[in-house]
């Protein structure tokens, strides 16, 4: 099934979009219209759409500077949503206090509310809409039973036009997901190979199971794959140091891109920066070395012939 004539868009790239730097970080220091606008110009020439993850004041930055400064992108929008139940399955921390979850449900309102405003507010910029990210999933720290969910993408698709859609790992989406399925226009899923201790040369192969696993089961509902990439570094926890690095990621990123193309399976690349403010302290943190660019902004080796030829131009 064609994503282009099922959302009704045009073929293109798509790359996931957090633009915090060094000292920055979600709820705390944001980045400026002007770093946004330079971050944005980085990616306009090589790609089409991109997938911002809640409606924080970043993403109402990003969207005001697409708006202004005429860039020609789609953005698939998402509301954040946060633990509404304890998931004490989850290795970093998934427990909270009945008030604390209680004050969750209330503020998963207010940002499926504020994702339907800006949604009505940029209907030329915002091409879909998510209503959460990896929150069903066993080994979530912010865990959201699926009947909320329903509910929340009910909500969506009542007070907004756009297409919608949950962002998960493409596990959930075999069973524990199968009532969600009815109400989304999309399937959303998640696949990274490196996390399931598969080397570079199985990497694209089980990529690829990944998506056709979930799309067979749903030969009449079109699969989106909202993440998929490959880390630079690891401090050993999860990923063998010895199974990424920058010639790595520019493997799969290229076997990525080719097979996305070739199948027409719109894919958003993860990440277009990498992010200081993510998981441990440690440097080598993988959660950290995502990005196809530094974040001092300097390109990868998998970017790096790409930008130093627009140099020479």
């Amino acid at each position: 099934m064609s994503y282009t004539k099922e959302l009704n868009i045009e073929a293109g790239r798509a790359i996931c979009y957090s633009g915090f730097r060094e000292g920055q970080r979600p709820g705390d220091v944001f980045p400026s219209y002007d770093e946004i606008k330079e971050d944005l110009l980085i990616l306009h020439n090589h790609w089409r759409y991109l997938r911002l993850y809640d409606c924080d004041r970043h993403a109402e930055t990003v969207l005001e500077v697409i708006d202004k400064e005429n860039l020609n992108f789609k953005v698939m929008l998402g509301a954040y949503i946060v633990a509404e139940v304890n998931n004490y399955g989850c290795p970093w921390g998934g427990s909270y206090s009945e008030e604390q979850l209680e004050k969750n449900k209330v503020a998963n309102v207010s940002q499926i509310n504020k994702l339907i405003r800006l949604a009505n507010k940029y209907p030329n910029i915002i091409f879909s809409l998510s209503a959460g990210n990896e929150a069903c999933v066993d080994w979530t720290d912010h865990y959201v039973p699926v009947d909320s969910v329903v509910n929340y993408v009910k909500m969506i698709k009542k007070g907004a036009k756009q297409p919608v859609t949950f962002c998960e790992n493409y596990l959930p989406w075999l069973d524990k997901l199968k009532d969600l399925v009815e109400e989304v226009d999309f399937i959303s899923i998640h696949t990274y190979p490196v996390w399931e201790y598969k080397n570079i040369h199985e990497a694209m192969e089980y990529t690829r199971q990944n998506y056709y696993t979930v799309a067979d089961t749903y030969p009449n509902k079109p699969v989106v794959i909202t993440e998929a990439g490959w880390t630079t570094f690891s401090n050993g926890r999860g990923i063998c140091p010895s199974n990424v690095s920058e010639e790595h990621q520019r493997i799969y990123y290229n076997d990525l891109v080719d097979w996305s193309e070739e199948a027409e399976v719109l894919t958003f690349v993860f990440e277009a920066f990498d992010e200081s403010w993510k998981g441990s302290e440690e440097a080598l943190e993988p959660e950290k070395h995502w990005g196809l660019f530094k974040v001092d902004r300097t390109p990868k080796l998998v970017m790096s012939e790409l930008y130093s030829r627009e140099t020479v131009r």
